[in-house]
């Protein structure tokens, strides 16, 4: 079982981006599926994304970042940044943040 953490930084300006609607989708025979929903804090962070550990497997986190800038009045070239990713077996602590300015994003594996 793994646990999952995120945080969104507003790179344009140097702080965190609050209020930025995060979900957690899960790849199962059929399709996916929303197994998990929040905003996030005014620190950039969603503490409560998920109360149970992870199990291996194909994996959505999806940020709506469109919503985000124009609450800022900032136009924006991307509406959500996804982060499509696998966690194998036994896989550990996975933290994966946002970096986000109107005009990219991008993410890396933290710690």
């Amino acid at each position: 079982m793994s646990q999952l953490s995120t945080h969104v930084l507003d790179t344009a300006l140097g702080k965190p981006a609050g209020g930025v609607v995060i979900r957690l989708e899960f790849q199962f025979a059929d399709g996916w599926e929303i197994i998990g929903e929040g905003q996030t804090d005014a620190d950039g962070r969603l503490k409560d994304l998920l109360p149970v550990p992870l199990e291996a497997g194909h994996y959505r986190l999806t940020a709506e970042i469109g919503q985000y800038f124009a609450a800022t009045s900032r136009e924006t070239l991307y509406p959500t940044a996804q982060i499509d990713f696998v966690i194998p077996e036994g896989g550990g602590h996975y933290h994966l943040p946002f970096l986000i300015s109107p005009w990219s994003w991008s993410t890396y594996r933290g710690s």
